[in-house]
């Protein structure tokens, strides 16, 4: 694609019916019921679905749309999307375009067959999507054909969340709901809506599309399954910030065009830590949005990347010895309001001692929502792919805790130990109330081995796979922190009814909160061994495979929090356990298998092939009465290898039929794999990447590492 020579604001949103849009096609008062719905999160007035389908359908045939669907996100945590022409026929049998209220609001796409977890059975065909009105409508093209795509939820017949959006937005609310009655108790009143905001960043390898397609690893499970390290990885840290490959900077300008249209505010890329590994960030959005956003980054990243003959890998370790790929999800919380509390940032230090008790009672809910339920957020990024990432010494360790940084870490301390006086106003001037603000300039170094991070005015959820839908660990993290907002409302008001201020009355909750979320925090090295027996002795978890981590959907006290808070069912959240359990044996299941063909097919034939040319070439050595026959001795070297293979590969064989017995119960089918199907993969690995460094290249069947990773 040639370099646009025209200004990203001339045509940023065009792809989508938003606030612009809305605003030219829309009578005035349609257009300020639907706005005053989006913003104060309330449920649209049904009588201004006509108008608003009216003008829809004219935009978007305006655009050159034939079809339209309801774009969704169901519990595969990808997209789907069912398509529906806007043709019909008049009573005369003329071919028309019709797109009505009833269409744009709610369609039945059936979609039976989408993970349920048992919420319904494969034969109970009913589901329904409805519009997200929250959520622009934009316009996908591919193949020359556009399609009005309207950002939906996807429910069950008896309205049960069979998509990942659902609970998330479930989790606004109760989050919400409980952020403005802390507010309204502190006497900060007028709060409309307390909203999440997300910037989402996501990091990917880009590969040649030639070297993917030899690869069956990469095309079954996105990750090779053997590979030996080449010489060099990334111990030069020459790839990080460095300059863009052309190839790769060509593709990524039309990845931003693409998205600009959509709306989708990217605004950062660069080259990541290890060898053809990026990264793109976008400005940060409202939470909502931003989860939508985020699937078409990643779609479009894919689809874009096959015009230039490249492959992104969004699998979280897809290559060994080099780091994989996270998904930052920078967190915080924002007032709605139409008084002087408008856009105020919640974890956002202020100017005067009231507003720093406001900003300390936040953070105190988020690391008690944090310390009671680690286990829950280790549950949100227990993937398959990611558990090859946590722990690494690359990425943040399956060990959840919180580092709070320098300038924050002593304040808490201080006010822990009571250094700083019992009443607030005093308190907040020995901390220095004129300097807490910088703590949003990020005044201490930032720890890269946390996996959830305060980074001035934000958290940064560092754990999340690279691969995921942010919509299940955001909305786990909402739904704590909605708790812990209620518990801490809840002992304010006990101490309100012994009199005095309610600054003072706040800063005595807090401190408490403080002392007993004590062992959560922590600012030292997440890679180090000493850490894991410092988080022992702290009673923190760690839960270093996903199935355990998955396990903790099913404790007491995460049915006590979803049963208070309404944001899950129980049989809702026993779905979301069981989809991701079987998700997990799926995706090992279907790399053991891989593994074996590839060691079958490809691996052991080109050995038995070397080792033949080998033979071949000794045996006519000796015949022509040379003495030194150095064949001999690789070939004995390589055969002993083989055989090792041989039977590890049988070995795999063995593990697979296994877990095909236990695939009946998916839980024990999970602890089998964790365990025996992982080693078997190891073991078959280990052999096969010391097998590929004594081969020879013209026999090796597959691209190397250093074919991939550094391509001429």
């Amino acid at each position: 694609m040639k370099a646009n020579p025209t200004p990203t604001s001339a045509y940023f949103g065009s792809r989508t019916f938003g606030a612009k849009q809305m605003r030219d096609k829309l009578p005035k008062e349609v257009y300020e019921s639907l706005t005053q719905a989006v913003r104060l999160g309330k449920k649209l007035d049904a009588s201004i679905a006509p108008a608003v389908a009216k003008a829809v359908k004219e935009w978007a045939i305006g655009q050159g749309v034939t079809h339209f669907c309801h774009w969704f996100q169901p519990q595969t945590g990808l997209t789907a999307e069912k398509h529906d022409a806007f043709l019909t026929l008049d009573a005369a049998g003329n071919a028309i375009e019709k797109f009505t209220a009833e269409q744009l609001i709610q369609s039945e796409p059936d979609a039976s067959s989408f993970p349920s977890g048992g919420l319904r059975a494969t034969w109970e065909a009913r589901g329904y999507t409805a519009w997200n009105p929250a959520s622009p409508l934009f316009i996908l093209e591919a193949a020359g054909t556009k399609t009005l795509c309207i950002p939906s939820v996807f429910i069950g017949y008896n309205g049960e969340a069979l998509d990942e959006v659902t609970p998330l937005f479930r989790s606004s609310e109760v989050l919400s709901k409980a952020a403005r009655e802390l507010l309204e108790t502190i006497g900060d009143k007028g709060a409309l809506r307390v909203f999440t905001t997300m910037g989402t960043e996501q990091e990917f390898f880009v590969i040649d599309r030639t070297h993917f397609a030899l690869r069956p690893d990469l095309v079954m499970g996105g990750r090779t399954l053997v590979g030996a390290a080449p010489p060099r990885g990334q111990q030069l840290e020459d790839h990080y910030f460095g300059g863009i490959p052309e190839r790769v900077q060509a593709f990524l300008a039309e990845v931003e065009h693409e998205l600009y249209r959509l709306g989708v505010p990217i605004v950062t890329r660069h080259n990541e830590v290890a060898p053809c590994q990026f990264e793109m960030a976008p400005m940060f959005e409202e939470t909502d949005i931003a989860t939508d956003h985020n699937q078409l980054v990643m779609s479009i990243l894919k689809d874009v990347a096959l015009r230039h003959g490249l492959q992104v890998l969004l699998n979280e370790k897809p290559f060994a010895g080099i780091n994989g790929s996270g998904k930052h999800c920078n967190w915080s919380l924002s007032i709605a309001s139409d008084n002087d509390l408008n856009g105020i940032n919640l974890l956002k230090p202020g100017k005067t001692p009231h507003q720093n008790i406001r900003f300390l009672m936040f953070l105190a809910a988020v690391l008690k929502g944090v310390h009671k339920h680690q286990g829950l957020l280790r549950a949100g990024i227990g993937t398959s792919g990611n558990e090859h990432r946590l722990g690494a010494n690359e990425a943040p360790p399956a060990i959840i805790s919180v580092f709070m940084g320098n300038a924050l870490t002593k304040m808490i301390e201080d006010i822990i130990a009571g250094r700083a006086g019992t009443k607030a106003d005093q308190a907040m001037i020995e901390l220095g109330v004129a300097k807490l603000p910088e703590i949003e300039k990020d005044n201490t170094d930032r720890n890269r081995t946390s996996p959830f991070a305060f980074t001035g005015a934000k958290f940064e959820f560092r754990a999340v796979g690279s691969s995921q839908s942010i919509a299940f660990p955001i909305m786990l993290l909402n739904t704590i922190v909605a708790e812990a907002i209620t518990d801490i409302t809840g002992a304010l008001k006990t101490e309100l009814r012994n009199g005095g201020s309610v600054d003072d009355a706040a800063l005595k909750v807090v401190r408490k909160v403080f002392k007993d979320t004590s062992a959560i925090r922590f600012e030292g090295n997440g890679y180090s061994d000493a850490w894991v027996k410092e988080a022992k002795k702290r009673g923190l978890l760690n839960l270093r495979r996903a199935p355990e981590a998955l396990a903790q959907l099913q404790t007491k006290l995460a049915k006590e929090l979803f049963g208070a808070t309404g944001v899950l069912s129980e049989a809702e959240l026993e779905s979301r356990y069981h989809v991701r359990v079987e998700r997990y044996v799926k995706d090992v299941m279907i790399e053991m298998e891989t593994l074996a063909e590839m060691l079958d097919t490809q691996i052991l034939p080109a050995a038995y092939a070397y080792l033949g040319t080998l033979a071949e070439g000794a045996a006519k050595a000796k015949q022509g009465g040379i003495k030194a026959v150095p064949q001999k001795a690789a070939a004995e070297a390589a055969g002993k290898l083989v055989a090792a293979l041989q039977a590890k590969a049988g070995a795999l064989h063995a593990a697979i039929k296994k877990a095909h017995a236990l695939h009946g119960d998916p839980s024990k089918c999970a602890a089998f794999l964790t365990a025996g199907g992982h080693e078997a993969m190891a073991a078959c690995r280990a052999l096969s990447d010391r097998l590929e460094l004594s081969i020879g290249d013209a026999y090796w069947p597959l691209p190397r590492y250093r074919e991939m990773l550094f391509p001429v």
